[in-house]
Formats: structure tokens, sequence, C-alpha cells
């Protein structure tokens, strides 16, 4: 197996593609979050200042919640014409990635996720990096791209948004000192902390509270679904889950919670968080999903109440298996201790 490219090399790998291409296009996962419309708008405002000609596209637009950040109104649906250069921000596999045409692969992979698959010819990933824009944050200056005010308020977005303001555990001084950086180039941290994680319309707190009605909790797992139904009552126009999967993470008693949001009849997206030492990244792998050790998410193409039922059976498993480790540890430690 060949060692891991060192940092300057993958950065000196990247300037040259970079360098090389006239035409360059810029995408992310489906259902885009901060960390993604943050990274695509950053990156691609980046480009366009030093006279790259760049495509962003993100297939389902950019959500109301976001649409502040300058170069939204940029962002296309789809390519509308070949690139020299395709760039995959935020996104660990290809399964979640929408937009590329047909016959093109991407020549440049930026992701933060552990479960990144390296698809591209050239990977840059850092599982430490608390978002995609901190990666950015110190790859833009490398680069030498400029990072002005409107680069800066899409950085901080995403990193703000990713570390669900600064409270997940690997928030760490650096993702702190790289958020002074974006504060010093113009960016609002008070303005764009509300955009993402405070201010929500009437309509995404009714749905909230449909799905509030009906939450449960056993063995340290809380959970809940939101339903086509409740989406449509509520008056939510957004084919998300409105944040909840945050509101649920804080509850004293979870140690790990999942959200199940009905997207179809036949297509279930599950959402876990977890606290630190329960790596939900694993469970969602059993499922053709990925993200973060606290973070994760799938999607099974079954039924609403076929996925909760199985779903929550498998994750209830699993943190008795946990539970069952610690344990184990702690005996053995003890037993050490007494030798």
């Amino acid at each position: 197996m060949k060692p891991e490219k060192s940092s300057k090399q993958i950065v000196d790998q990247i300037r040259q593609a970079i360098e090389a291409a006239h035409s360059i296009g810029i995408t992310t996962h489906v259902r885009p979050d901060g960390d993604a419309v943050g990274s695509v708008l950053g990156l691609g405002l980046a480009l366009a200042a030093k006279s790259k000609q760049v495509q962003m596209v993100l297939p389902s637009g950019v959500s109301h919640t976001f649409r502040h950040l300058d170069g939204s109104d940029l962002v296309q649906k789809a390519f509308t014409a070949p690139c020299d250069l395709y760039i995959s921000v935020d996104c660990a596999d290809l399964k979640r990635s929408r937009g590329l045409p047909e016959n093109c692969h991407f020549g440049l992979n930026i992701d933060h996720h552990i479960t990144n698959e390296r698809f591209a010819n050239i990977n840059l990933v850092d599982a430490d990096a608390v978002a995609t824009c901190a990666i950015l944050t110190e790859l833009i200056p490398q680069l030498e791209l400029p990072i002005t005010r409107q680069v800066a308020d899409a950085l901080l977005t995403g990193i703000v948004s990713d570390s669900i303001g600064y409270r997940t555990s690997n928030t760490n001084v650096k993702a702190l000192k790289l958020s002074t950086t974006l504060m010093e180039a113009g960016a609002d941290l008070y303005a764009l902390y509300n955009k993402a994680l405070i201010s929500r319309p009437f309509s995404a707190a009714k749905y909230w509270g449909y799905a509030l009605a009906r939450m449960q909790r056993k063995d340290g797992l809380v959970w809940t679904s939101m339903t086509l139904e409740d989406r449509s009552n509520s008056g939510y126009k957004l084919n998300d889950d409105a944040d909840l999967t945050n509101l649920l993470s804080s509850i004293e008693e979870s140690r790990v919670s999942v959200l199940f949001v009905e997207h179809s009849k036949s297509k279930t997206k599950i959402s876990w968080r977890s606290v630190p030492g329960v790596d939900v990244s694993v469970l969602a792998a059993e499922y053709d999903g990925g993200g973060h050790p606290a973070a994760a998410g799938a999607e099974l193409n079954k039924c609403l109440q076929e996925t909760e039922t199985l779903v929550v059976a498998r994750t209830l498993a699993f943190l008795h298996s946990v539970d069952r480790g610690e344990k184990r540890g702690d005996l053995e430690k003890n037993n050490g201790v007494a030798k």
C-alpha cells in the first residue's frame, strides 16, 4: 500500500490542476447542509475572483436558510457546459453526489468525513477538520486565491453549521483560530450564526411539533420521525428535517438520537447523532451511508415504519454492544490495578 502523500504534495497537485483548468465545476452531496453550501460558494467565489470560469452546481438549489449568502444566485441546478476540472466538496462518496455530467469524473475531492472513499484523482481529506469549510479556509490562501468578505461569509457559515455553533466534540483551538481569520476578512459571526442555526420560519417550528409529539426513548436512545403528512400539514416546503437533528442531540438523556424523515412512501432518510465515544458512522456504513463518529446518515429504500423498526432495533443493539465493551474495558483496567 502506497503511503499517503504529504499535505504539501497534495496542495501542489491541487494548484497545478487548478492552474491548468480554464473552466471549473464544483458540486457537493444531495440535500446540502451549511458546510456543503459554504464550501461550494467559498471555493467557487475565490476561483471566480481569479478569473476562472466557474460553475457552482446544487441540483436541489440553495435552501432558504442560506440564500442570504452572496453568490447564491449564481448557483445552478445542473452543469450547462463541460468543465476542464470537476471538484467535489464535503461529499464522502459518489452515491451521495449529484449533478456530475455523464462520463465525467472528479479531478479533486475535498472533504472531512472519516468515511470518505477517495474517489477523485486528487483527494484532500482531513477527518480531524471541524468542517470542509475549515479545510478550505487554510487551502484557499495556499492556492494564492483571495478570501474576500463574500468568501469569508460562505466559509464561516460552513464552520458554524457543521460544528452546531462550536458545540461538536471536534471543535478545537484550530477551528476557532480559522473562524477568527474569517471574521478578520469581514465575516459577521453574529449574523451568520443567527441565519444558520437560530432563525427559522414558522412552518419549520410547526413541522418540529409533529415530530416532537411522537418522540420516544429507550436505554439511552431517543428517536422520532417526520412524515410526508407532517410536512404538508405544517406548510414546510423543503425536503429536509428543518434542523431537528440538532435539537434531538441536545436531549440530556440521549446518548444516541435518530431522526427518520420520510422522503417518499418507499424512501426514508436516517440521521444519527451521538455523544463522544459512540461512533455512529459504523452504523451508517451498515446501511450504505457515512459521516462522522458523532453525526452520520443513510437512506433506505423502505417505507418509514419498516425503516424505523429495523434501525431502532439495530441501534439499541449497537448501544448495548458499546456498553459491554466499556464494561469489559473497566474490568480489565481494574484487574490490572489489582495485580
